[in-house]
């Protein structure tokens, strides 16, 4: 699903200007979100979190890294750099335990990462591949605040986490992009050449953010930052896949290179993975007690099964 949705950006980046871009594909979710939705029962402050984080800072930057010329396929790739930034987040702020293969997964992936942008300084504008960088920081931020907030329905977050971008967003179109790019882009929305930028529109909202987020939020309420995040580093394989099929992207020697090493990284540090915690035994927002400052106590580990038994999925 998220892999897919980069060629999505891209077509809807062909006609709307990025900023208001972003602005528009979470209107379109919040606007039905208030009137339809109900309140997720998560303390505003982690909803608003993963809103600026997720909703804003990364796509912000992702939209606007590639409005100036990162390819589709390789922010797929970049972008992933969410999951290191996550376990370091989720060690610091949450005191999540890592193994040491865990870390070194996430080691070797970050290696695949330094890889890429190392040719890209090399052959092409870096400033593309840094703003990609800067918005996978974000996400990283929201993953942290989305795992802190418990929702009861995950779903429900992730449509609420959508009222939090337009705003910021429309004043950050209205001074950069101003009125004028925005008033066009929308006077010629319902042209026949903007009909692909429109499908994009409507996978991104769809696909990425309702399915896909939702699904993720789902599995970061329930276990570990460090066990969830680093799948999100497969997200290239669709990403660069779809993009070569759909908008003929040929990824360089080098490139490939870096997204092998990344892979290697993620597969390495999910072997051996921890079990989710019983439903029992995760945090309630009746158990806030053991918070410091607004973050949940620290996150124990299941006990690894035994020699030859089988791993739930």
């Amino acid at each position: 699903m998220w892999g897919a949705n980069f060629t999505a950006i891209h077509a809807s980046l062909e006609h709307f200007p990025p900023f208001f871009l972003v602005a528009l594909r979470f209107a379109v979710i919040a606007l039905p979100t208030l009137l339809l939705v109900p309140w997720p029962g998560v303390r505003v402050r982690w909803l608003v979190g993963y809103g600026l984080g997720f909703g804003t800072v990364q796509f912000l930057f992702l939209y606007w890294g590639m409005a100036v010329g990162m390819p589709a396929g390789l922010a797929s790739l970049v972008l992933q750099a969410s999951a290191p930034f996550t376990v370091v987040l989720g060690a610091t702020l949450l005191r999540e335990r890592l193994s040491g293969r865990q870390v070194l997964g996430i080691l070797v992936a970050m290696g695949g990462l330094a890889v890429v942008g190392w040719y890209r300084a090399e052959v092409a504008q870096v400033l593309p591949f840094l703003l990609t960088l800067a918005g996978a920081l974000g996400w990283a931020v929201g993953n942290i605040c989305s795992r802190q907030a418990q929702p009861r329905n995950p779903l429900h977050l992730t449509l609420w986490m959508s009222v939090v971008p337009p705003l910021p967003m429309l004043v950050v179109s209205l001074a950069v992009e101003g009125p004028g790019a925005i008033g066009r882009s929308l006077a010629t929305a319902l042209t026949p050449a903007a009909v692909p930028a429109l499908l994009g529109l409507a996978y991104t909202v769809l696909v990425g953010t309702v399915l896909g987020s939702g699904i993720w939020v789902w599995l970061m309420s329930r276990h570990p930052a460090a066990v969830v995040a680093p799948y999100s580093l497969l997200v290239p394989v669709a990403g660069m896949a779809v993009a070569w099929l759909a908008l003929g992207e040929r990824v360089a020697p080098t490139e490939a290179l870096g997204g092998l090493v990344v892979i290697t990284g993620v597969l390495l540090g999910s072997l051996g993975r921890r079990r989710p915690l019983p439903v029992s035994s995760r945090p309630t927002e009746s158990a806030g007690a053991a918070e410091l400052g607004g973050q949940a106590g620290p996150v124990e580990p299941a006990p690894e099964p035994a020699a030859g038994t089988t791993k739930g999925g």
